[in-house]
């Protein structure tokens, strides 16, 4: 008789962050000049989750 194999565990992924929707990176808005005009945006690490992606509790 053979030996029954034990069932898998399902691994839970952990939530996604909010702020960057998992992705670690969120957009940083870039301003030049006296007045601080707005030029652009650059990347920036997610505060919430330190670039993880993953919510914190």
């Amino acid at each position: 008789m053979a030996a029954r194999k034990s069932a898998t565990r399902k691994v839970a992924e952990p939530p996604k962050c909010d702020p960057c929707k998992g992705t670690g990176e969120v957009p940083r808005a870039v301003r030049v000049g006296r007045k601080q005009r707005f030029v652009g945006q650059q990347s920036g690490i997610c505060l919430a989750c330190f670039g993880s992606g993953e919510a914190t509790d």
